[in-house]
Order: structure tokens, then sequence, then C-alpha cells
């Protein structure tokens, strides 16, 4: 097991039924652990751009895009302002049943972009995979995903494939 996801378990907690996973994300040290873990295994894959979905993705995939040297691209969800044209799609229910309008902007990505998708977290994977399309649809390649905890079904986990898990579900505490 590496030191990092040693120390991510050590530090989990749940509160009220919830991951206090930006709970985690106050401590520097915790911060860039984190990033270092998510962006390691495609260090050296060429990718150009890194997207996250709003709102924990964010600062996850911003320390990623930094950490490999490349931009970040934003997946905005309804209510939130994205200039100029976007790419639109709607997910499937997420764990509590909800479904979400995603957007990103079309002039964020190109044709020759490679582009990496960062999350804290996935159950359902109905944002990763919506994401994955928007990234698709405006042209650009991708990558794979990389997650601090997987509990894709197998099925979802094949469709975003390559997929980097830091820490399996069934391996945190129980809440």
């Amino acid at each position: 097991m590496s030191a990092f996801k040693d120390d991510f378990l050590a530090r989990f907690r749940w509160i009220d039924g919830h991951a206090d996973m930006l709970g985690l994300l106050v401590d520097a040290a915790f911060l860039s652990g984190a990033i270092d873990a998510l962006a390691a295994p495609f260090r050296d894959q060429g990718i150009t751009k890194v997207s996250a979905v709003e709102a924990r993705g964010f600062p996850l995939g911003a320390g990623v895009a930094l950490q490999l040297g490349v931009g970040f691209v934003a997946v905005r969800k309804s209510g939130s302002i994205h200039p100029g044209p976007k790419a639109e799609r709607t997910t499937d229910a997420d764990w509590r049943g909800q479904r979400n309008v995603l957007r990103v902007q079309q002039s964020a990505l190109a044709l020759d972009d490679l582009v990496l998708l960062v999350d804290d977290w996935a159950e359902t994977g109905s944002q990763a995979t919506i994401a994955k399309g928007l990234i698709e649809e405006c042209g650009a390649s991708y990558a794979g995903l990389s997650l601090l905890v997987d509990q894709l079904p197998e099925d979802k986990r094949e469709a975003l494939a390559p997929v980097h898990t830091v820490v399996w579900g069934e391996e945190l505490p129980p809440s």
C-alpha cells in the first residue's frame, strides 16, 4: 500500500453518514499528496489538459493540471456561467437519484488535446461518463480517469478505462 493511501485511510472520516472529503483537503500536505497520487500514473502519457466536474473535482483537477504542466478545463453544473458556445449533456441519476446537466466550453478543448479526467469520488459513474462524452464531443481525446475513491460498477469502470484508483470504496471504514 502506498504511503498516501495509508494516510488517506488513517485520516478518512464520516460525519453524519457523509464522507468528509473537503475536510481532508484543508491540510496542505494531504492535498499535495492527493494531487501527486492522482497525477503520477498519467505523468508520461502526453496529457495536454486536465478536466474535472464541479465542485470537489476543481481543486484536485487544477492541482493535477499544475503538476502535469497543462491547462485545466472545468465541467460546470447547471446554474453556473460558462461564456461562449458550450457542449451540454444530462447525466443519469447519481447516488442521490439526481440528474445533473453538465457543460463545458467548446473552445477550451481542441482536436489535438489528450484529456485526463480527475475526481475525488465516483459511485455510479454518471458524471464521469457524461464528462468523457463532452470531452469527445468537443473533438478532444479522453486519456482516462483518476480517482481518490472508486465505487464504480464494473461496466462503468470498463467504459471509462483506464481508471486509476487510489482507494477502493470497500477499503473505507464503515460510516
